[in-house]
């Protein structure tokens, strides 16, 4: 029996301090990626960028994603809905981040599409068939620039502006500021310029929440 009480007793220690052990784990990485946001402001965002949700409201999430993300596309919904469940208060900007192999070439036909009014039909086009132009993880950009040829596009400017010098200044900025804000795995967030360091998407409405409440 003692040797039972001692191996609960043990067990339960190790526990707690596993749990304290990964609580300040935990509040070290966000008190550093509030400090790294602080000091990189102007990275957070970027005039330009896609953006859906009132102009004047209040609220802004900032994602740098990549197309052929997965969880990228899991969340487009999400974020939608969360835009619809404050209207008015929220909107979303959406930042480049191509990690994936083949991604960058993918980013540069949404920002072509951008400049013709188009990245939200472009990028909810390719979220909802991502599995159909990538391959293991690897986005196949002409099955990606096929799809986009079904949207009403002026297809030769698409391809146009796909490798001009305006496009890809834009998305080598995207970039840079990614790894200025150690942007590490898609999609990050920011909420009103500090980052979501714990994951997850009753995360990011508990961080929004509290976002509206302190700019409301």
């Amino acid at each position: 029996m003692n040797k039972k009480i001692l191996f609960i007793s043990t067990a339960v220690v190790l526990l707690l301090a596993f749990i304290a052990a990964t609580s300040l784990f935990q509040t070290q990485q966000e008190t550093k990626g509030n400090e790294l946001a602080d000091n990189n402001v102007n990275a957070v965002s970027r005039m330009g960028s896609p953006s859906k949700g009132a102009v004047d409201a209040k609220v802004t999430i900032v994602e740098f994603f990549d197309p052929a993300c997965e969880t990228c596309a899991q969340f487009y919904p999400l974020i939608n809905d969360i835009i619809k469940n404050y209207p008015g208060k929220v909107k979303v900007e959406m930042r480049y981040t191509p990690f994936h192999k083949g991604a960058d070439k993918v980013v540069a036909m949404l920002e072509a599409a951008h400049l013709q009014g188009k990245f939200w039909p472009a990028i909810q086009l390719l979220f909802a068939n991502q599995q159909g132009w990538t391959r293991h993880h690897t986005a196949q950009p002409e099955l990606a620039l096929q799809l986009l040829s079904t949207l009403p596009l002026n297809q030769q400017q698409l391809q146009a502006d796909m490798m001009s010098e305006k496009v890809m200044n834009i998305i080598a900025q995207d970039v840079v500021d990614a790894k200025t804000l150690e942007v590490r795995a898609t999609p990050q967030f920011f909420v009103n310029g500090k980052p979501l360091t714990r994951f997850g998407y009753r995360e990011l409405v508990q961080m929004v929440e509290e976002a509206i409440v302190i700019a409301y």
